[in-house]
């Protein structure tokens, strides 16, 4: 999608700092962090949420997941904990529409979360 905010970072048209890529994957930190740690995990091919995901996603998916554990051992928050937060449509609190993972640690994280 042209005008998707994730699209265009990882065209690299819109600046990010950048913790983890590969061909499928990209990870950055988030702009308006709501935990010392706030990673954003997304793949590279656009796919608006959880909804829209299909069967033949399922391995990118996982992959994702593996890789948000690996990110938090690079952040240093995987021995005190962290959460991976995936929010999927607007009732949620999703602003972007392309599906993300939220990586969160560095502070104890309450529950309920919202």
């Amino acid at each position: 999608m042209s005008d998707c905010i994730f699209c265009k970072i990882i065209r690299k048209e819109i600046p990010a700092a950048i913790v983890y890529e590969d061909e499928e994957i990209l990870a950055f930190d988030d702009i308006r962090p709501q935990a010392p740690v706030h990673t954003l995990i997304i793949p590279k091919t656009h796919l608006p949420g959880l909804k829209e995901a299909e069967a033949e996603q399922a391995g990118l998916l996982g992959r994702i997941l593996l890789k948000a554990g690996e990110i938090a051992r690079l952040k240093g928050i995987d021995r005190s904990g962290f959460r991976v937060v995936v929010n999927s449509g607007p009732d949620s609190g999703q602003e972007v529409f392309h599906i993300h993972f939220h990586l969160l640690g560095g502070r104890r994280l309450g529950w309920p979360p919202g």
